[in-house]
């Protein structure tokens, strides 16, 4: 190679190669690495390079794992150290990233890296066993282990021609520098895949997400042009026609979902009756929350600050990355105007950065698993009945001071593969399901005690004389694996119109009380709206914010990643596909949470919060 750099014909380099096989099969080798660990990787993917990518797809993967084998051979020196070092890291991460897709029904992504704390809490909670797919990737990289330990060993550290390794270098730069901070991806019409994740391939995927991680200003976005929007809302005081409850309790329950909004769900029994039979004092629907299969925080974050993770670079979480003591929050609402507020989540508190969090959001106190006296157990998590009779003892103490309590539940918590400890197996699904049947049932099992302990929830405040309201959703629905989803559309998930694709978010919610309130049916609602429609529920005063949100909610009830839902029933993929007016809205939307995010000042605090 270097011989050929300083000008040599052709018939000499074949010379060379003629004096010195084994060097240039050594290269030859090396060069094939960026391949084995492409197809080993995206077999753990779950994916097939012929049939599930399109020709550039595998020309931007390929880039990536040359630029890391260039990279690594540069720093090691040899290129059979260097092969077998970066090969075994990419099954490595491959199979993470296996287990994560088999637990969770997305890929990893970037965001996921400061995560890795809760992911290790709950990771004994999932069965790790080798499939098939582990089995054929390990295949891959012993077949490449093997020829990288048949080709000849290097004495000593062989540096690249210096040329070679200049424009190598450069080129690198080059590429790194228009990937990442220009205008090169959207150009190309290559944006971060959220329906199939693994649709563009591991390693393009994952950089294509690091690209787009910066959160960047909405078009025209100035802090003047927040802060005159801002003068547009005033808060407003409480509502004197509306009782206001003594307690405010909000039930976040994990994994919670009702499946039967598919036609293809087939169970021997209802999995949740109560749930179903719910009318008089109760405000009823369909939430949409910003994730599916996991991400529990992104929806807390919502709800509780009727902020949009629509307009957050994709899978990024705000607790970990966008939090500020100012953030508006229904929590620090309720502070404000003498309610007590507990957060509690019966697991540990090391998940997704709730301390700090919590404290920000102005809860009073927090809880978490050692706080429960008495636990029952529901496989190995602590029982939604167990939760809720924490709840009754806080609300029991109170003594006359409102209370607000916001519980996070963790029964129903994947994976569905754990020990029936406390659970019976009385829903069958069908035989449909029968690649995963085991899991499948567990999960309708699970929810079927949830509802059992929801039963006990309302029958007690219904027996209190404090004034309750009781709001409750599902945080998303369960990580079931894509096959299982396939079954209950009866098509692929590539081929669901957005209104389907919204179907696999859509969980429960209602807001009951103790008390008469107006009764709704049917409402369509996104987390992010949940918040102010509790407020306006319970007649407390409102700030700004939550008046601004009122009336966009009027007009876009449902904003996601994925999807909008528009006041006459109109489902849309894409914002430009929304009316003008609407787009403005959605527009002024973002300009608030960015501004909120970025930008809030104690001059404007006012907007997001009650005067103090």
């Amino acid at each position: 190679m270097k011989s050929l750099l300083y000008g040599d014909t052709f018939p000499r380099l074949w010379q060379n190669m003629k004096d010195e096989p084994g060097k240039w099969l050594s290269r030859l080798v090396y060069l094939l690495g960026p391949w084995f660990c492409f197809i080993a990787v995206e077999i753990l993917n779950k994916n097939d390079l012929i049939e599930d990518f399109a020709p550039w797809q595998v020309f931007f993967n390929l880039i990536w794992y040359y630029i890391l084998f260039f990279l690594t051979r540069l720093l090691l020196g040899r290129r059979r150290r260097a092969g077998a070092s970066i090969s075994l890291l990419c099954f490595a991460v491959g199979l993470v990233n296996h287990y994560v897709l088999r637990f969770r029904g997305r890929i990893i992504f970037p965001a996921d890296l400061q995560a890795w704390r809760t992911a290790a809490n709950v990771l004994d909670g999932f069965d790790l066993s080798f499939d098939l797919y582990c089995t054929q990737a390990l295949i891959v990289l012993l077949s490449y282990l093997f020829l990288l330990g048949v080709c000849p060993a290097q004495k000593k550290r062989d540096p690249l021609p210096r040329r070679l390794c200049m424009a190598l270098s450069l080129s690198t730069i080059i590429y790194t520098y228009a990937f990442f901070f220009t205008g090169m991806l959207p150009a190309l019409n290559i944006y971060t895949q959220q329906w199939v994740t693994q649709a563009n391939g591991f390693l393009l995927n994952f950089t294509v997400a690091a690209r787009y991680s910066v959160l960047e200003k909405p078009e025209g976005y100035s802090a003047d042009a927040a802060r005159q929007l801002m003068g547009e809302y005033t808060p407003s005081p409480a509502n004197e026609t509306v009782t206001r409850p003594a307690n405010i309790i909000v039930v976040m329950n994990e994994a919670f979902s009702d499946l039967s909004i598919f036609e293809n769900l087939e169970l021997n029994e209802d999995a949740t009756p109560f749930l179903h039979s719910m009318q008089e004092n109760a405000i009823k629907g369909l939430l949409y929350p910003p994730v599916t299969g996991g991400g529990t925080a992104s929806v807390e974050f919502e709800f509780l600050t009727g902020l949009s993770n629509s307009f957050l670079p994709p899978h990024c979480v705000a607790y970990q990355l966008y939090m500020n003591e100012s953030m508006p929050a229904l929590s620090t609402l309720a502070a404000d105007i003498g309610y007590s507020t507990t957060a509690f989540h019966p697991y540990r508190s090391t998940g997704w950065n709730r301390p700090i969090v919590y404290d920000y959001l102005d809860f009073g106190t927090q809880l978490y698993n050692t706080d429960v006296a008495a636990p029952k157990y529901v496989r190995r998590y602590i029982s939604d009945l167990s939760s809720y009779e924490t709840v009754f003892d806080l609300t029991d103490r109170a003594q006359g001071q409102p209370s607000f309590i916001f519980n996070v539940t963790m029964q129903n918590h994947s994976g569905y593969a754990q020990g029936w400890n406390n659970l019976p197996k009385d829903i069958i699904p069908s035989e449909k399901f029968s690649d995963e049947e085991s899991k499948v049932q567990q999960y309708f099992c699970l929810i079927k005690s949830s509802d059992n302990a929801l039963r006990a929830l309302i029958e007690h405040y219904e027996q209190v004389d404090d004034p309750t309201l009781i709001v409750f959703f599902g945080d998303h629905q369960p990580s079931l694996s894509n096959e299982f989803y396939e079954t209950l559309y009866d098509k692929k998930l590539t081929e669901r119109t957005p209104a389907e694709v919204l179907k696999q978010y859509a969980v429960p919610f209602f807001l009951w009380a103790n008390y008469d309130i107006p009764e709704q049916q049917d409402v369509a609602i996104s987390s992010s709206f949940l918040g102010m429609l509790t407020a306006k529920t319970a007649g407390l005063p409102l700030t700004g914010w939550m008046n601004f949100l009122s009336d966009l909610h009027d007009r876009i009830p449902v904003i996601t990643p994925v999807g909008y839902i528009t006041a006459d029933g109109t489902v849309v993929k894409e914002s430009d596909q929304l009316s003008p007016e609407q787009q403005q809205w959605l527009h002024k939307y973002e300009t608030l949470a960015y501004y909120a995010v970025k930008d809030l000042s104690e001059d404007t605090e006012s907007f997001f919060h009650l005067p103090r």
